[in-house]
């Protein structure tokens, strides 16, 4: 299985920015499917980005259209997630997947289980 190790993640006023990161040990091939999850005690976890390696093919949830842009850099095999115009609601632990896939979110997530340790971000008002 993939171990993927997510990054990025700090406390910042509203309105701010970050950049997180996610890249996987001991897989030097390119997933198909990368895709960014969020969790909160409160909603649980939901799909935030998702690109599609091949062809740059990206999608996002209606909470975050506009402000949080998922990129991929070939080259190092490493994922981002540029989050800008952080509100309160962001606040949550971000958790990435690598699958090879072209579902929606890259993985069934209510059943997957081969989550990373997250990157949690805090956003004050």
């Amino acid at each position: 299985q993939v171990h993927v190790v997510e990054s990025g993640g700090d406390t910042v006023q509203a309105g701010g920015s970050l950049r997180l990161s996610c890249a996987a040990s001991r897989y030097n091939n390119r997933p198909n499917c990368v895709a960014w999850f969020r969790r909160t005690p409160g909603k649980g976890r939901e799909g935030v980005a998702r690109i599609y390696t091949g062809d740059s093919g990206t999608y996002y949830a209606d909470s975050v259209k506009g402000r949080f842009t998922i990129s991929q850099d070939n080259a190092k095999n490493t994922y981002y997630l540029q989050m800008n115009s952080l509100k309160p609601e962001d606040t949550a632990k971000y958790y990435c997947v690598f699958a090879n896939t072209y579902d929606t979110w890259c993985v069934d997530h209510p059943s997957y289980t081969n989550w990373g340790q997250g990157t949690q971000v805090t956003v004050s008002s």
